[in-house]
């Protein structure tokens, strides 16, 4: 399976960058050809612009900036979002990616009146989000657990209508012990070797 693995945190030596690492490797091994798409590595830049918003809904000119990121969803058959929860949601980084990257006509159909929007990335057919949060489990369910929602319901309803789910996150994260931050490395390992 073609995996693009979407990973977005500043710092190279974080916790969330040793579960990039693990992901990557349990992916090769499984016999998947793994894409690394490091938005702080490449500098992408998460602010949409004003030009950009005016040809939002305007087919292939709203395809023009992000023209590479949208090759890498094309290419993809498999996508896995590897990121730590900021203030309960996506960092702005990878909230931008969203915002500037999944454009109509190219990632998604508008709806019309009577009919929903209409699925474009139908070739995908596996979204995964991994996630370090500082919050205890029952905290973050009570505020509605916003970046999950994002990406596990509102991406994967724009990919195939069989799309599989998955969501690991180790709650707590600046208080858990190496050897709970171990168990969940080889929790990451153990799941995404069965994708």
């Amino acid at each position: 399976m073609r995996v693009l693995l979407v990973y977005c945190h500043p710092c190279p030596e974080s916790f969330i960058a040793a579960v990039r690492d693990r992901a990557i490797a349990a992916l090769k091994r499984g016999g998947h050809d793994v894409r690394l798409l490091d938005l702080y590595a490449e500098g992408f830049d998460p602010v949409m612009s004003a030009e950009e918003r005016r040809h939002y809904h305007t087919p292939g000119r709203n395809e023009a900036p992000v023209a590479a990121h949208l090759a890498h969803l094309r290419w993809a058959e498999a996508l896995v979002f590897i990121y730590p929860t900021w203030w309960y949601g996506l960092p702005a980084m990878l909230k931008g990616w969203l915002d500037r990257v999944w454009v109509p006509h190219a990632t998604f159909e508008m709806p019309k009146p009577g009919r929903p929007i209409a699925r474009r990335m139908k070739h995908i057919r596996v979204v995964a989000a991994i996630s370090t949060l500082g919050s205890p489990r029952w905290w973050w369910w009570l505020i509605g657990m916003p970046g999950r929602r994002t990406l596990l319901t509102g991406i994967s309803v724009l990919c195939h209508w069989r799309c599989r789910r998955l969501w690991m996150a180790l709650h707590r994260m600046d208080s858990t012990t190496d050897v709970e931050r171990n168990r969940f490395l080889a929790a990451v390992e153990r799941r995404l070797s069965r994708i």
